[in-house]
């Protein structure tokens, strides 16, 4: 297995209140730990006009597995965050670090 650090953009097309903000960082919290902090990554970061963008760290046995479960941790996140697919639309993902025993 490899940990993936992946990046999840998105665009919030509803407001995000501060509370909403930190429930969702919360529910993220588990899958951002030594090598993304490592790389000063921040979880989340939120942008102009809504745009955001989530890195998570996940473990896989290839790139596209990690992508995949990627965007499952986010989409699941934000829906239990209050968050309708609609209201967050997430773009494609791509790998931002990798850690692997070669």
């Amino acid at each position: 297995m490899t940990t993936y650090v992946i990046t999840v953009p998105g665009t919030f097309l509803t407001d995000v209140s501060d509370a909403a903000r930190s429930d969702l960082v919360r529910r993220l919290s588990s899958h951002h730990s030594d090598l993304s902090e490592t790389e000063d990554l921040n979880l989340l970061t939120l942008g102009d006009e809504g745009t955001f963008s989530v890195r998570l760290e996940v473990e896989a046995h290839d790139r596209a597995g990690a992508e995949a479960e990627a965007v499952r941790i986010t989409a699941g996140a934000l829906e239990r965050s209050g968050f309708a697919e609609k209201d967050a639309p997430l773009g494609p993902p791509a790998v931002t670090g990798i850690d692997g025993e070669f």
